[in-house]
This record gives C-alpha cells, structure tokens and sequence, in this order.
C-alpha cells in the first residue's frame, strides 16, 4: 500500500499506533488524544484483536478511524481454526464479517515525507509471525530493511530509509549507518538512542553530520535533518502497543512522525514517542463482566505493563 501526498500544508503529521489487542478503553484515550492534537491521518500497525475482551469494537473503530491498517499475527491467527477457549471465544465475539476482514488486511503501508521513504508494517519484512525482539542482532536489524515478497518496493526497487513496527510491544528507536554507503571499512556501526518513555512524550533531534540526541524530562523531539546527497543513514523504531505494553509502564503508546509531505524535498523529519494514561480498572472491569477466558492474565499484563505467561 502507498501512500501518497495528502493536504495542502508543508508539513504532515501522521499518528501510528499499534497492539491494540482489544482494549476499547485504551483505544479511545489514545484516539483522544490524536484528536486533541489536530491530527488527521492515522495508521494502524495491526494486532486489532485478542488478549482483551473488546476486539470487535476495537475492529470497527479502527476501520471509521484509520487511513490505513496492516495486518498484524493475531489478525490472521484468529482468522485460523481454534481450539483453546480464548481463541474460540474471540472468533465467537468477531464473527465472520470481521474475521474476512482481519484475513484481507495488507502487509504493509509504504509513505515519503521529507524526501524519505517510510515502510510501516506488522512485525518483520519476512512474516506477520517473523519477531524482531529489541536485542536483535546487527544482520537481523538491517533485514527488516529489506524488499521482499511480504513488502514489496517502490519503482527501482528502492529500499526505505526508515522503518517502523510493532508486535513486541515494546517501544524504541535506533540507527543503523547505512551499508549503501560503500566506505572503506564494511563495518555497519550502530547506535542505539533509547527514548526516555517515562513522560507525555519523547523527543530526540539528528542533524545531518552528526548525531546528538537531546533529552528532556518529560517531553523530547526526534527531528533529522539532511542535506541533499548526503547519505542520511537508517531508522529503526517500535512504536510500542497502544493496548498491552510490555515495558513496564501501564499507559497507552503510539507514535507521531512529522515531515514534509512533498516526497521530493529534502527537510526535517520528526519522530514523537506518545505515552497516555486510560481507565485500566475500567478495561479490567469490562473482561470480567463479559467472562472473558484469560481475564486475569490481561489483568495482570494491563495493570503492571508486563508480560505474564500464566494467568
């Protein structure tokens, strides 16, 4: 899927979520909050469904919301023969309009802003079930830059310069040096910038030439800046999980990129890590009421913003 220039404005600002995993509440905080923002354009990095009790809900509000949707595991999983009592129940609650909805979703959603091209998709440029964990190595990392036949290319078979993700609900960013850009030595040198996700927002800055991250309590920008020509590098980030984060903060994530929306101008790009609290005892209320199988596992995960394994 691509995505073209939208607007009359210079400067474009698209909000990326993802995981929502059929939390409805905290689904509409962070709808909220996009909306208080005065943005429009909203992509969704799938996982719609599971582990909560409001994945139908969830389905149709992400459909009158989002621009664009790609399909995430639990979107195709769900759409497979179950056998335990949450998955049977979850299809049970979708039924199959939904169900052939979450099976046709694309792979992934391919955007240029500041002269930059953006692939957003679920999980890995291999596979909705392929998982890039955080502590990946250098080769796994530089994979998920890849053209292949799940993501397909732009014309030329150009590759993108950033790329974004969800599944691991766990969100953060880093650069990679850019292996096209033929130096002496082979070494791809990496550096990871982990946002402080601990406030509102997070915010890092990169000028061209040089890579320094400014990092400020609560609230921080991540802007990069290029002259024409110059090799500008690759961007890897999570956008963590709107839903059921796993990184130890129980508020709901997604992010905000920002850049000029005429593919062709080389300007400043931003990248906005957004942290909203939710009603999570309401979201816990609601799995209960409706005897929703595992509902202690999703409140414990909920609740304490950590993976648990057992309910």
């Amino acid at each position: 899927m691509v995505l073209g220039r939208k607007g009359t404005n210079d400067m474009e600002r698209i909000a990326v979520i993802s995981d929502i995993h059929g939390n409805l509440p905290a689904l509409e905080a962070v709808l909220s909050d996009i909306e208080r923002r005065g943005i429009t354009r909203i992509f969704c990095l799938g996982d719609l469904v599971g582990k909560g009790p409001s994945s139908a809900e969830v389905v149709d509000l992400i459909q009158q919301t989002c621009e664009a949707v790609v399909q995430g595991n639990w979107d195709l999983g769900i759409t497979l023969p179950q056998e335990l009592p949450a998955g049977l129940w979850q299809q049970l609650s979708l039924g199959d309009e939904r169900l052939a909805y979450l099976k046709r979703l694309p792979y992934a959603i391919h955007v240029n802003l500041s002269g930059k091209h953006i692939r957003l998709f679920h999980a890995s440029a291999q596979s909705v079930f392929h998982r890039l964990k955080r502590e990946a190595s250098k080769n796994e990392r530089l994979a998920m830059f890849e053209n292949t036949a799940m993501t397909g290319s732009l014309d030329g078979g150009i590759t993108p310069d950033i790329v974004g993700y969800g599944d691991i609900h766990i969100p953060y960013m880093l650069t990679l040096s850019n292996p096209s850009e033929k130096r002496e030595s082979d070494a791809v040198s990496v550096e990871e910038r982990s946002c402080l996700l601990g406030g509102e927002d997070s915010v890092v800055n990169t000028n061209a030439g040089e890579q320094s991250h400014l990092l400020s309590e609560g609230d921080s920008v991540v802007s990069a800046s290029a002259n024409a020509g110059e090799p500008s590098g690759l961007l890897l980030f999570n956008v963590g999980s709107v839903g059921v984060p796993y990184d130890g903060i129980p508020q709901a994530c997604y992010c905000i990129i920002e850049g000029d929306n005429d593919p062709t101008v080389q300007a400043g790009f931003a990248l906005q890590f957004v942290r909203v609290p939710y009603d999570i005892q309401r979201a816990v209320q609601m799995a209960y009421e409706v005897q929703m199988p595992d509902s202690r596992r999703y409140e414990l995960e909920i609740t304490t913003g950590l993976v648990h394994l057992n309910g």
